[in-house]
């Protein structure tokens, strides 16, 4: 048997003590219920971002998270957003978009896309078929004033853009709010959305807080399809009997409000869910002491 030296043993021990303590002291990077990286929508730090674009990044990721989903770009490059992200350790898969900033440039939109290496184009704001017909097209009031036309109208447009995003190798997606969920002859306008996109070109981002603001069940919602929804948008709000869509409640951190994401992961489990990303909105703290709590949260919830 080859034997060690003493002073070798203790190197080689010391090394190996020394690797398990750093591999304890390193976050667990999956959220327990779907065994994803931990994601965050970049809105939470939309104020300290353009401060510090890398050094926000780096914070991020010393939380645990792991996959982010851009909500504008502040005027860096593909290459500055990859080399940013590379160097904080995180993988930036997919971005937000108005549609009344994607029609006008989707080519451009899509290129960019590509050279940073996204993995999705998301929809997160649609637009009145005849913008004119409302003085601010682009308000809340306008959003809430959205016809069963306007959003059949939408989902052609989604189509479109859809079928354009895939040629280019990524996804097309579409990120509710609220005004999804409201109905005109007995119509939902979410499931007239569901019916006529096409499930080749069109997938769904479920931002579980804005559904549950809207009187909808995530869980159900999850279930009912499955198949159509491929990534979460997760986010705690301090509900009251008050609360509509229009008199929306604080944004607080997950596990300090009142949504339980219980069923709505146990449903996710058993749904085509690929990504989740956290999303807080509001801050009563420093944000990284909020996020600290948010990814905490992910990482010890068990479904």
């Amino acid at each position: 048997m080859h034997r060690i030296s003493r002073r070798t043993f203790l190197k080689t021990a010391s090394a190996s003590a020394a690797c398990v303590s750093l591999w304890n002291g390193v976050p667990r990077l999956m959220a327990n219920p779907l065994g994803l990286p931990i994601g965050l929508q970049l809105y939470s730090v939309r104020d300290i971002l353009p401060k510090d674009y890398e050094g926000t990044l780096r914070q991020l990721s010393a939380l645990g998270y792991r996959e982010v989903e851009a909500a504008g770009f502040f005027g860096h490059t593909p290459s500055e957003v990859k080399q940013a992200m590379d160097h904080a350790g995180l993988r930036c898969v997919s971005a937000h978009y108005s549609l009344k900033d994607l029609l006008p440039k989707v080519d451009e939109t899509i290129q960019f896309g590509k050279d940073l290496g996204l993995n999705y184009i998301v929809c997160s704001s649609p637009m009145l078929k005849d913008p004119s017909r409302i003085k601010d097209a682009g308000s809340r009031s306008a959003r809430e004033s959205m016809t069963l036309d306007d959003w059949r109208w939408n989902a052609d447009q989604f189509n479109h853009i859809g079928e354009r995003v895939n040629a280019a190798g990524m996804r097309f997606a579409y990120h509710n709010h609220t005004p999804e969920f409201r109905s005109e002859n007995g119509i939902l306008f979410y499931d007239e959305l569901l019916r006529l996109t096409d499930p080749a070109k069109v997938t769904m981002e479920l931002d579980c807080g804005w559904a549950v603001i809207a009187g909808q069940n995530p869980a159900n919602l999850l279930k009912r399809y499955a198949t159509r929804i491929s990534m979460l948008h997760v986010k705690d709000f301090k509900m009251t009997p008050a609360v509509t869509p229009a008199n929306a409640p604080p944004s607080t951190e997950l596990g300090r409000g009142t949504i339980d994401y219980h069923p709505i992961f146990e449903a996710a489990k058993k749904a085509s869910i690929e990504h989740l990303f956290v999303e807080q909105e509001e801050f009563d703290m420093p944000e990284m002491e909020a996020l600290r709590i948010d990814a905490d949260y992910m990482r010890a919830l068990v479904v």
